[in-house]
Formats: C-alpha cells, sequence, structure tokens
C-alpha cells in the first residue's frame, strides 16, 4: 500500500523524493519503494525523514514502532499533569505562546480565561504577521451542545453561549489578520486542546465540573511519540467539520 502521508509530507515541504534520498544518503529508488510500496526505512532513516518534513515518525509511519515502546515514548510526552486546569502556572501560558513561531491552535468551547487576557489578540496578530498558522476553534453558541454543557455544569442555560460570544468578541479583530482562521463548531467536547508549536495543554472534561477545575496535561511532541499526535489529529477533525466564523 502506498504511504500517501509520506508523499503528502514531501510535497508540503517541497521535496522531491531525489532532493530526500541525497539528503539522507540513500538510493532514489529506496525512496520511491518507501513511498510507492510502503516499505518502512530503518529507524535512523525514519528519525531524519521525520525531522525533515517536519511530522512524526508515528503519523509517517503508524505500525513501525511496537506496542511497548509506544507506551514507553508517550509516558515521556507527559512534561507535567495538572490537578486542575487553573493550578497551571500564569508564566508557563506565557511562556508556551511567547515561544510559539509556526503553530498556535485552540480547540474549546470559550477559553475565556486565555483569551481575555489584554495582550493575546496583539501576539497573535504578531505571530501571524510573522508567518504563523493562526487556527482557534470555539463552541457554536446556538448550537445545542453549549445548552447542554450549561445544564452539565448546573448553570443557567445561556451561560455557556453567553462565555463563547465574550470569547469572540475578544478575538475578532483577528479576522482581518492574514493567517488567522477562526472557525465555530458544534461537537462534544472531551478535552479542551491548546496547542503551541510542540507543546500542548489538554484540559480533560469531567461531567458536573467546569474546565477550570478538571485536570489538565502538559505534552511536549516526540517524533516517534503518539499521544501528541492522537490530541492533534483530533483537532483537526473538529476543524474540518467546524464553520468559519465571519464576526
Amino acid at each position: 500500500m502506498p504511504n500517501d502521508r509520506l508523499r503528502d509530507a514531501l510535497l508540503r515541504n517541497g521535496l522531491t523524493p531525489t532532493q530526500l534520498a541525497a539528503a539522507i544518503d540513500v538510493d532514489p529508488k529506496t525512496v520511491e519503494r518507501w513511498i510507492t510500496r510502503g516499505r518502512t526505512p530503518y529507524q535512523r532513516h525514519r528519525h531524519a525523514i521525520a525531522a525533515m518534513v517536519r511530522e512524526t515518525e508515528s503519523y509517517l509511519w503508524p505500525d513501525a514502532v511496537a506496542p511497548e515502546r509506544a507506551t514507553e515514548i508517550a509516558e515521556s510526552e507527559v512534561v507535567k499533569v495538572y490537578p486542575h486546569r487553573n493550578s497551571i502556572p500564569a508564566d508557563l501560558w506565557d511562556r508556551l505562546l511567547n515561544d510559539a513561531h509556526e503553530h498556535v491552535e485552540v480547540l474549546s468551547l470559550a477559553a475565556l480565561f486565555l483569551v481575555e487576557r489584554p495582550s493575546f489578540a496583539k501576539q497573535l496578530a504578531t505571530k501571524a504577521k510573522s508567518g504563523a498558522k493562526i487556527r482557534l476553534l470555539f463552541g457554536d453558541p446556538t448550537a445545542a451542545e453549549a445548552t447542554k454543557r450549561s445544564q452539565e455544569e448546573q448553570l443557567d442555560k445561556d451561560t455557556v453561549a453567553a462565555r463563547i460570544r465574550n470569547a469572540l468578541a475578544f478575538v475578532r479583530p483577528l479576522l482581518k489578520v492574514p493567517g488567522v482562521e477562526i472557525r465555530l463548531h458544534g461537537t462534544t467536547l472531551y478535552n479542551s486542546v491548546f496547542r503551541f508549536d510542540d507543546e500542548m495543554i489538554v484540559n480533560t472534561h469531567v461531567y458536573g465540573f467546569p474546565g477550570a477545575h478538571a485536570p489538565a496535561l502538559h505534552l511536549r511532541r516526540l517524533s516517534a511519540g503518539d499521544l501528541f499526535e492522537t490530541y492533534s489529529e483530533s483537532l483537526e477533525s473538529v476543524w474540518r467539520d467546524a464553520t468559519p466564523y465571519t464576526g
């Protein structure tokens, strides 16, 4: 079976099979077999290729890492576990946002705690103008999920919808900034995801508890890891089905 993920990764990075072969010192026919026949490269080559195309080994070759080894790597991807999201130090959020230069992605319902920060929108605008890809996913305030979440948290039925509208007011100026995309989703969120390049905060959702009181994971992406990639693919799935926000 062809490895379409590898083929696509090379195209997105402007690399030909011949160029890849020269960079890692293998025969171009070997690279062609990796792509057209789905052959799995040696570990040293997988690592080099993943670094060149800025993807994880687990994404390019899902079956290459043994389950036992994948579990060990996943444990290493966890930087820290916080019992509550509001236990995360403010300076960690500052550092994650300041250090992000390629990707800032948010999947949440409102994330007011983040977007209402005085400099948040300005920082994202600056990063987008410098070439970063900014993607923000908020809950649709008119969707049934917003009402359901309010009820689950034992709040007035319009509370979450109001939070979302407040959050959208903070980020609305970003609609005019090239490189920033904002969409609305109506999905049931099992986790809120905040990605900053190769680091991520995953805020788990616990029935009956607001997000601030639910646990959170600080993850760092590893080339052969699967945990970071799982949450990233989840965000991607919601993004595909979401509706562009036009203000």
